[in-house]
């Protein structure tokens, strides 16, 4: 018999039941995310690719679909996508032949499709591009000119495209130093790339030939550029600075070197002087090399760096050694080496994090091939390749 006494025994047992089952307050598994677009870029000049490769990522499982073509364009060797404006995204691709004529190539975005429409051609002011990015207001871009020696900045306009060159540095002044004592790979000034940093007032550029890093005060209304002064930061002779990553707190700067294999530790200061504001580097003097000991240093160029969102982890990679390193970032900055993985390939010229930062994708230049690793978000370390694709030539890839 079904008496009030036991009804009552039974309530609280029904009530959990029911709210194990019903509660909005009910904590629930998050959901992972669902396929992403990556957008590769290609060596033209090898015949075989066209242009920039569209593939779309799954991060629950690391896999990534066969890249197909989405624009043909000439050697797109760096890319780098503009804010949301009105609803889409306008991706930016450099056009790497070492000639005069070298360009920057505008593409739309569309959302749901990820199709490419060029809608945009400006000149690089120089030959041989090799670095494109845009501040976060979505309101200026900048690039550097690896052969031609100079650097160029440009407003981004309400369409997407870019101005013709509002700045221009020719690097061959004086001022901007003297080349290194590398036969071929410093018979001049190289920039080889232009980072805005993180409050958008500053670009720092990395001079492989001369050895140097060079900061400029940008205005963001109108892409316009002014020296810093200092003018720049002189390095080991023969080092030849390639990149740069900022750490999350703001201070840090990790430099990786192509020429001698190494990573130095810059601390990174900023005035808020509204009439003269001024970024300023400092070298810790703290080098620590990207290939193991005994590796023959004349056989390998190191090519990109960046941190984990947490802080606590930095990736490079190895062009010769063929490998991806994992260090640690304790206390004061310092590294220490922690893992040491074949890329998977040849030549590992350029990789990225998946946006859950669970994966990262390596790309081998010289084995035609996308090799994507696991990533241990706690210890850092990597696992793989777990999976590798074909791609022809593969220079850079980004997720949008």
């Amino acid at each position: 018999m079904f008496t009030r006494r036991r009804f009552l025994l039974l309530l609280p047992a029904y009530a959990a039941s029911a709210q194990s089952f019903n509660s909005p307050f009910r904590r629930k598994k998050p959901i992972p995310p669902g396929p992403t677009r990556v957008f590769i870029g290609t060596d033209t000049s090898k015949g075989v690719s066209k242009g920039i490769y569209h593939a779309t990522f799954n991060a629950r499982n690391g896999q990534l679909s066969v890249p197909i073509l989405a624009a043909e364009t000439l050697r797109p060797s760096y890319l780098a996508l503009s804010p949301l404006r009105g609803g889409r995204h306008s991706l930016y691709a450099v056009n790497a032949i070492p000639d005069p004529s070298a360009t920057v190539t505008t593409f739309d975005l569309d959302p749901k499709t990820g199709t490419l429409t060029q809608k945009g051609k400006v000149t690089s002011a120089g030959a041989g591009p090799a670095y494109v990015s845009v501040d976060s207001t979505g309101n200026a871009a900048f690039v550097a000119d690896y052969y031609g020696g100079a650097i160029a900045s440009y407003r981004i306009q309400p369409d997407g495209t870019l101005s013709e060159p509002v700045s221009t540095f020719n690097y061959k002044d004086p001022k901007f130093g003297h080349h290194g004592p590398v036969p071929g790979r410093q018979d001049g000034p190289h920039p080889h790339s232009v980072f805005v940093s993180p409050d958008d007032r500053f670009l720092i550029v990395c001079d492989l030939g001369n050895d140097a890093l060079s900061v400029f005060q940008i205005d963001t209304a109108t892409a316009k550029l002014t020296p810093g002064t200092p003018l720049l930061t002189n390095l080991r002779p023969g080092s030849g600075p390639r990149h740069i990553a900022f750490h999350p707190n703001g201070r840090w700067i990790y430099l990786i070197n192509e020429l001698d294999s190494t990573l130095d530790h810059l601390l990174w200061t900023a005035t808020h002087s509204a009439t003269h504001p001024q970024g300023l580097l400092v070298n810790t003097n703290t080098t620590v090399k990207t290939i193991a000991p005994g590796f023959p240093a004349e056989k390998n160029t190191a090519a990109e760096v960046m941190i984990s969102p947490d802080g606590n982890f930095l990736y490079a990679s190895n062009r010769g050694e063929d490998t991806l390193i994992v260090f640690a970032i304790g206390e004061g900055g310092a590294l220490k080496e922690i893992q040491r993985i074949s890329c998977g390939g040849k030549t590992p010229r350029h990789f990225s994090f998946d946006p859950t930062f669970g994966w990262i994708l390596c790309g081998n230049q010289d084995s035609a091939s996308i090799t994507i690793f696991r990533r241990d978000q706690g210890t850092g370390k990597l696992t793989g390749p777990v999976e590798t694709v074909p791609v022809d030539s593969p220079l850079f890839t980004l997720f949008a």
